[in-house]
């Protein structure tokens, strides 16, 4: 992984990014970042009254990537392969989805100021699924908080997500089609998406496999 310090995996909710940092750091032998969504007081609140607690969920979540991102500052970034299942950017993305004007504006105010000391990836890694797909995998890993998570959210977060990451520059970017791959299940799949990672990236590639191995 020469010239590669730090790989950082998106996507909606559901699509797996979080499993794939766990392989991902077991075989490369990496760090492992991952974000602490659990530790939200307001996450539960979010999803039984999202209007009310929209703000307060963003502001924490905000927050707290931030301070876990200035960590990541001090880590030796030129001898250390760091794997994260997340961006600092996402908060925008759910921010523009769940806050209303005034609130986006002065979210934006705040996570204006933190993104300048924000350290970019080296790769980033979008996972891609279709909405049904997402909704079965939250359905199957059944996290009490998401159990009422309605198809036409994720179905807005999935195309937020497809919006961002269209016309994305500012990294090296790998699009990975998960529709019809089982990387946690089928060691061919995982090894299929660790060599399209292996080899250089400049600007963006695409992986869109047709079938599940």
């Amino acid at each position: 992984m020469r010239n590669l310090y730090y790989i950082a995996i998106e996507g909606p909710i559901g699509v797996g990014k979080t499993s794939l940092a766990r392989l991902l750091a077991e075989h490369l032998s990496a760090r492992l970042v991952l974000e602490e969504f659990e530790e939200n007081p307001f996450l539960a609140d979010f999803y039984n009254d999202p209007e009310r607690f929209a703000f307060q969920t963003q502001l924490f979540f905000l927050l707290q990537r931030y301070q876990q991102q200035q960590d990541l500052r001090q880590v030796d970034m030129f001898h250390n392969l760091l794997v994260t299942d997340y961006m600092f950017v996402k908060d925008r993305l759910f921010a523009s989805l769940n806050l209303n004007e005034k609130e986006i504006n002065l979210y934006d105010t705040v996570a204006n100021l933190l993104e300048r000391n924000v350290i970019k990836p080296d790769l980033v890694i979008y996972l891609q699924a279709d909405t049904d797909t997402l909704m079965k995998h939250i359905a199957k890993r059944g996290r009490s908080f998401e159990r009422d998570m309605s198809y036409d959210y994720i179905n807005a977060l999935n195309q937020v997500y497809s919006e961002y990451f269209f016309p994305y520059q500012d990294t090296p970017l790998v699009i990975i089609n998960t529709n019809n791959i089982d990387f946690v299940n089928n060691p061919k799949d995982l090894e299929e998406v660790i060599n399209v990672i292996r080899q250089p990236v400049s600007g963006t590639k695409f992986f869109n496999p047709s079938s599940i191995s």
